[in-house]
């Protein structure tokens, strides 16, 4: 069977005014990540990931963890992350009594993202959205569909997305409620992978949020979330 590889891009700029690019920390996560895919000899035929610039930047740190001069990429908007911003800020409009304060720590922020996806997944989110649960689902499957659309036998897909498109792509793997999408995005690492395998009749679940590259005594700080 071929094998599929899922990416969530590495640590992004949390708290600053453009959070979509690596931080210092994440361009080394995405090295790392490079670095241990040449370990393991292993070799992709076909490198996808979203038009963000998050995504970019940790496809191009991959390429030269793996020694790389360059990584023949194919840019696929679905696998783009939800607005997640428009999202929390439509959720907050009607419930001014849960706004965190300025200062608020991050768990207090990803509390409310959960709580947004929640009311999200039942249609309970009021004012406008660039898509409804219902068409992210959609352009999810879609984007699964193309990547594991090769014909080739024992093929390796790499697809560097977010923590949103992966989780959601999983649960409609596991035909799992909206409820396990939520709760995989939350717990999604900054540059972890997720591993699975397919072929023309079928796709499976081989493993969840793998960090190998940041299991070492000296790189705990270096787990992160967002």
């Amino acid at each position: 069977m071929s094998e599929l590889y899922l990416v969530r891009h590495a640590q992004a700029s949390f708290g600053e005014d453009d959070y979509d690019r690596l931080s210092s920390l994440g361009h080394q996560q995405s090295r790392w990540l490079g670095e241990y895919f040449k370990f393991r000899k292993i070799k992709f035929d076909q490198v996808i990931c979203g038009d963000m610039v998050r995504h970019r930047e940790t496809a191009e740190g991959i390429a030269r963890g793996m020694g790389l001069k360059s990584n023949s990429v194919e840019t696929h908007s679905q696998w783009n992350e939800f607005d997640f911003e428009r999202l929390v800020e439509a959720y907050l409009s009607t419930r001014p009594d849960e706004v965190p304060h300025d200062e608020a720590p991050h768990h207090e922020w990803f509390q409310i993202l959960r709580k947004a996806l929640l009311a999200w997944s039942d249609d309970r989110v009021e004012g406008e959205l660039k898509e409804s649960w219902t068409d992210f689902e959609q352009r999810v499957d879609d984007a699964v569909s193309v990547a594991t659309s090769r014909s080739d036998r024992n093929s390796k897909v790499l697809v560097i997305s977010s923590g949103g498109p992966i989780s959601m792509a999983i649960r409609q793997i596991l035909q799992a409620p909206p409820g396990t999408m939520i709760r995989m995005n939350l717990q999604t690492r900054n540059s972890s992978f997720s591993h699975l395998f397919f072929n023309e009749r079928s796709i499976e679940l081989s493993g969840f949020n793998h960090v190998p590259h940041l299991d070492h005594p000296d790189r705990s700080a270096a787990v992160t979330y967002y």
